[in-house]
């Protein structure tokens, strides 16, 4: 069944336009078709599905394909209408949709790892299709003779994937936290360098090739923004999220960020400012404000004849202090910390009412989310998840565009 959710007057939230249902299991990826009011869906329940927005504003499948396997990633490549699905038993499916979306051929199978596949991109320029999954591996085959071409593996699963097309270069994300930046050749590939920073799995990753910023989604609720080509080794923390953040887009023409968490929640941050990156902790064996001994400086509590204390860490100075020195809590948006943090004592009293101006606004889904995709030019976005529901989005009032005339320049 579909059901159609009229339209309100815009307002300053993401407006729902549709919610399709009808899947039996976890939708895994739903994308928007370009230029056309349409969807495809893959799902848990082994189905591939074209759904077309009829004459009553209702979205019914046109296209209903049931694969040997549960659905677990998907690629759509509108020019030449190729559709790459992959597999929870490692294999990747190539079908070709018909220019009416009302069919469906197949093209070829790629025996692309040997477990569960988490992610897939395709490169047209080089015919490669090129797939990470829980074989903790990142493999690259090419679509015209379908031969594998070369593999690469890593300490644990491989959870996602980005890829420049022109340096050749992907960005894989993993469940240990850590992301490696890979240079793939015809046959082989070498390690660029790793990009450590989270304290959870990597969950989602986004690439401008543009700006040459990497953002990196996780289960530790937070995401990090690497400045891959200009600033070497800088990062910026944005922490919003109240669970693991599901998927991220970046429109790089109002330097906006989109995420999608598993709880529901919608954030878009505004990264059109100057934001300041977060400090590197401090180490310390005492407070480094009034000086008193942490726990574990047993020397220094024998010689002062005071008990140890907790040590923390102000989030504003990076500062190792006592919780005497740490009473306050605050809000500071700059450095991506939406929520209230710890801070000392004296980096409270420095913090103006209107740094705690929010830098980003946060929105409700009110479903699962597992993954989003965005069709940036008219400003609509698509979130399905584990409630087995794909929810099609209006953005426009929240990303300055416009479905009419696409984006205007801030």
């Amino acid at each position: 069944m579909a059901a159609e959710i009229h339209s309100r007057p815009q307002s300053s939230r993401p407006i729902l336009l549709s919610k399709v249902e009808g899947h039996q299991d976890v939708v895994s990826a739903a994308l928007l078709i370009p230029k056309e009011d349409g969807v495809i869906t893959a799902s848990e329940d082994r189905t591939i599905r074209v759904w077309l927005k009829r004459d009553s504003g209702q979205y019914w499948p046109s296209i209903y394909h049931t694969m040997s396997s549960p659905c677990s990633a998907m690629a759509y490549h509108h020019d030449s209408r190729r559709v790459f699905v992959g597999q929870d038993n490692g294999a990747i499916m190539e079908f070709h949709i018909s220019e009416d979306f009302n069919k469906m051929n197949f093209v070829k199978t790629y025996p692309a790892h040997q477990n569960r596949v988490s992610a897939i991109t395709f490169c047209l320029a080089s015919e490669w299709v090129i797939s990470t999954g829980h074989d903790k591996c990142i493999s690259w085959m090419c679509t015209r003779s379908g031969s594998m071409l070369g593999r690469h593996y890593f300490t644990s699963w491989a959870s996602c994937l980005q890829y420049d097309h022109e340096t050749r270069h992907a960005f894989v994300g993993d469940y240990s936290g850590q992301i490696t930046l890979l240079k793939l050749e015809q046959n082989t590939c070498s390690v660029i360098t790793t990009l450590k920073g989270h304290e959870g799995s990597i969950t989602s990753l986004w690439w401008d090739p543009v700006q040459r910023l990497l953002f990196s989604g996780a289960s530790d609720h937070s995401i990090i923004m690497w400045d891959i080509g200009g600033r070497k080794g800088r990062t910026l923390l944005l922490q919003g999220h109240h669970d693991k953040v599901q998927a991220i887009c970046y429109i790089q023409l109002t330097r906006q960020l989109v995420s999608c968490s598993a709880d529901g929640g919608i954030a878009v941050w505004n990264m059109d400012i100057s934001r300041e990156e977060a400090p590197q902790w401090l180490e310390s064996d005492s407070c480094q404000k009034c000086e008193q001994p942490f726990f574990w400086n047993i020397k220094q509590m024998w010689d002062t004849k005071t008990l140890g204390l907790r040590q923390h860490h102000c989030r504003k100075c990076g500062q190792a202090v006592c919780g005497k020195c740490s009473t306050k809590r605050s809000s500071y948006p700059i450095m991506g910390f939406e929520f209230q943090v710890r801070v000392c004592d004296s980096c409270f009293e420095s913090i103006k009412d209107e740094d705690r101006t929010s830098l980003a606004t946060f929105h409700e889904g009110k479903h699962n989310i597992s993954h989003m995709s965005m069709d940036i030019s008219r400003g609509l976005m698509v979130t399905c998840g584990s409630d087995r529901i794909v929810k099609i989005w209006d953005m426009t009032p929240v990303v300055g565009c416009s479905l009419a005339t696409g984006f205007s320049s801030r």
